[in-house]
């Protein structure tokens, strides 16, 4: 059964080939350690742990790179806000990426670089590009990449090079031969950090990081190189011309991309200051509930933000977990039709609302199942399967009473919510908040009398 990703590149659906049969080779770009983790950068974090889960599924040895940028103008500014240095940032932060990261699921990647490893490699290829004329020292001192010189500059992003305007995201300076040329080192400036280069002392520019760090992980050459939308262009694009310059080679194969996560239809970023940390999130909501809302939708979906989306989250996952709280023991032997239909799913680009689809049929049958063995056969099918997407890792008692603090009063209006609704005949948000209150270990019981609760 062959597995399609949509390649960014050529914007269409591909099967998936690799160099190297049975393996894969496969960079993210990671975090820039300056603050702590919100919803989307989840959003791509998760999309890609997805999909290095079922590659390992699929039996593929993978060799998997996710990049730590710690330096950068805005680790900078925040250290010099708070009183600190660079180095106490960039490590308390990183720590808390870890805290969150494990929380959610995340598996580790076989390799995870951090950018001040890897100055010397920068410098080298720098150099390779300047011999080759396609860089240039110039008077300011920086050095820029000369995007002219790449013929196919802008084929990830299909933009004509000719109708480009340098714009916000790309640096403006006096001394570059043409303003779409981009920085590749940066001349040292006071009470910045900075390394000695053939150009004098300096720091690396962005985008000339994940270049090196991939070239040093995985070599010129490798399978699939992702991250979120936002690094589609420039930075993405940056890296496959001065890339392709400095190795005269194709760089990556395979382009993906991970869709924008919106709050209240705008970009979620700390920018806008519309985010959602993950730490507070996980005062209120399992870890995996987080997890299920992203890949509910699939990856390159757009997907909004709003203060429903977590607790509907929480109502399904919770469905699945009552369901296997019903079979403690675990065996051998699978369903083969919903492992084929689950597959299926995952290998049409990752389609995770589908493969969710197989768990919940799967719930049905146990819940209908008046055979033990079939339901241990069922369960057994559901769990191995949640482990692909990083669900039902928890007990199920666990994840049922996390969370529980609801007061009686808050109770009380969530009951009255819910018979407001049966009254309107609304029965689908009538079996939400049953849901909702029941993933938070409240049980509620109907009878001539109203409706009771109890914590379970």
């Amino acid at each position: 059964m062959t597995i399609k990703f949509y390649n960014s590149l050529t914007n269409r659906k591909e099967d998936f080939v690799p160099i190297c049969e049975g393996e894969v080779g496969m960079y993210v770009c990671g975090m820039t350690v300056y603050d702590n983790c919100h919803l989307g950068h989840a959003r791509a974090m998760i999309a890609f742990d997805i999909l290095a889960r079922y590659l390992r599924y699929r039996g593929y040895k993978l060799n998997f790179t996710r990049n730590i940028t710690d330096i950068d103008d805005k680790i900078i500014e925040r250290a010099n806000e708070n009183k600190e240095t660079i180095d106490a940032l960039t490590e308390r932060t990183i720590a808390s990426m870890h805290e969150d990261f494990l929380k959610l699921g995340l598996e580790l990647p076989t390799n995870e670089p951090r950018a001040t490893d890897h100055i010397e490699g920068m410098i080298n290829m720098i150099s390779t590009l300047i011999e080759k004329g396609h860089a240039y020292h110039s008077k300011g001192g920086d050095v820029f990449f000369a995007v002219r010189t790449f013929a196919e500059y802008g084929k990830l992003s299909n933009k004509n090079i000719d109708d480009l305007n340098p714009g916000s995201r790309v640096e403006e300076d006096g001394s570059k031969k043409d303003p779409l040329d981009f920085v590749l080192w940066k001349s040292a400036k006071q009470n910045e950090p900075s390394w000695d280069s053939p150009w004098g002392l300096g720091r690396p520019g962005w985008h000339i990081e994940c270049s090196v760090m991939s070239l040093e992980s995985l070599g010129k050459h490798f399978d699939i190189h992702g991250g979120g939308p936002d690094l589609l262009f420039p930075h993405h694009e940056n890296e496959i011309a001065q890339s392709e310059c400095a190795s005269d080679h194709k760089f990556a194969n395979y382009w993906m991309h991970s869709g924008l996560l919106k709050i209240n239809g705008e970009k979620m970023s700390k920018s806008l200051g519309n985010f959602a940390m993950l730490k507070d999130l996980f005062t209120s909501y399992h870890p995996e509930v987080i997890r299920y809302y992203l890949i509910s939708s699939h990856y390159r979906s757009s997907l909004n933000f709003d203060d429903e989306s977590l607790d509907q989250a929480r109502a399904a996952l919770t469905r699945l977990y009552q369901a296997a709280s019903l079979v403690s023991l675990q065996g051998s032997d699978f369903h083969e039709d919903s492992v084929r239909e689950f597959i299926n799913s995952m290998n049409d680009d990752l389609n995770t609302p589908e493969a969710l689809s197989t768990l919940f049929g799967l719930a049905k049958l146990i819940n209908s199942s008046q055979d033990k063995q079939e339901q241990i056969r069922y369960a057994s099918t559901m769990r191995e399967l949640g482990k692909v997407l990083g669900l039902l890792n928890d007990s199920p008692e666990a994840f049922l009473q996390y969370g529980a603090n609801l007061t009686d009063e808050e109770i009380g209006k969530k009951i009255e919510e819910r018979n407001q609704a049966r009254d309107n005949k609304d029965f689908q948000k009538a079996d939400q908040i049953r849901d909702e209150l029941s993933a938070q270990g409240i049980l509620l019981d109907d009878s001539n009398d109203g409706t009771t609760w109890k914590k379970s």
